[in-house]
């Protein structure tokens, strides 16, 4: 099965000029704790509620002058529309991540997707094994590098 078979399209996104105040007020209204960031159609990031409290809140940054580019996770992972769910919930467990941004071939952002779609909307019980295995490894917590 694909990705672009359960993954929610219509995403909301922001800008990566918007404040960080303006990004968390959107996450309150979409109760969501992450928002693509788009320069367009063209996916630029990911902010997260994460972010905005270790970049901006924690740093004492004033949040209506801080920019979403200051604060947002640029360097993220991501599989594309026409990926498998095993790639996708695979690449969640290695990279101890709940969520994905899914781009077409050309990166302009079709949609995202989650655990709990990989979880709620496949049928048959490996693709609900492979999301419980990848909630197992992203709730373990951090090992330390020694």
């Amino acid at each position: 099965m694909q990705i672009r078979e359960i993954m929610t399209r219509d995403v909301d996104v922001i800008a990566p000029n918007a404040s960080v105040r303006d990004a968390a007020a959107k996450m309150k209204e979409l109760d969501v704790g992450a928002i693509p960031v788009c320069d367009g159609q063209k996916l630029s990031g990911l902010v997260t509620d994460r972010d905005i409290t270790l970049r901006a809140v924690a740093e004492g940054r004033n949040p209506s002058n801080t920019r979403v580019s200051e604060v947002m996770s640029s360097d993220i992972a991501y599989c594309f529309e026409d990926e498998s769910i095993e790639r996708a919930a695979n690449l969640m467990e290695s990279k101890q991540i709940r969520r994905l941004p899914i781009p077409d071939r050309n990166k302009q952002l079709a949609g995202i997707i989650s655990l709990g779609d990989i979880s709620v909307r496949t049928e048959g019980s490996r693709q609900r094994d492979l999301a419980g295995e990848a909630l197992e490894e992203i709730s373990e917590p951090a090992k330390p590098n020694h």
